[in-house]
């Protein structure tokens, strides 16, 4: 990692993907490298700083499990009745915990759309009476959803021991 930046922090910026081929594959790619994305803002920030609200919505540890349940709904079915919980971690959670819930849920997650070969069709997914959106409708929404809750990863990171870049 280069130091960049002119207040000390860390700086390492991974460019985004260079992908080629199919719809299908730039819409995983670019997914892919804002869930590292995000979860590399997580991962090795201290305690208990990244449980310290910088904002009332909530901290650092609090996005990422936020898009764990994100995930878990928009990929998975799974329902979630109270959005705004989603932002705060369970107090005996660390981040090692928030992070391997994250991977595992993306682990799954990608394996449901390792079987959707066709972006138009809905997704595979368990929830009596309410249609699922289609695969990339799916993919879109997650890019943005991961990508605006990495953007406030990295003013929240950078807010506790100064890290920058992606």
């Amino acid at each position: 990692m280069s130091t960049g930046d002119p207040g000390g922090g860390r700086r390492g910026d991974t460019p985004p993907p260079r992908t080629a081929g199919s719809e299908a594959e730039v819409l995983r790619g670019f997914l892919d490298y804002l869930r590292e994305s995000v979860r590399s803002k997580v991962e090795g920030a201290p305690e208990p700083e990244v449980r310290t609200a910088g904002v009332p919505s909530g901290t650092k540890l609090g996005l990422l499990n936020h898009l764990t349940f994100v995930e878990r709904a928009t990929f998975l079915g799974e329902r979630v009745t109270d959005w705004q919980g989603t932002f705060r971690a369970a107090p005996e959670d660390g981040v090692a915990d928030v992070v391997a819930r994250y991977r595992a849920t993306v682990a799954r997650a990608n394996g449901v759309l390792d079987g959707c070969t066709d972006l138009g069709a809905p997704l595979p997914r368990p929830r009596p009476n309410s249609p699922a959106p289609s695969v990339r409708w799916a993919l879109t929404h997650l890019i943005e959803e991961t990508g605006r809750h990495a953007g406030h990863a990295d003013v929240l990171r950078e807010l506790i021991d100064g890290a920058t870049g992606r």
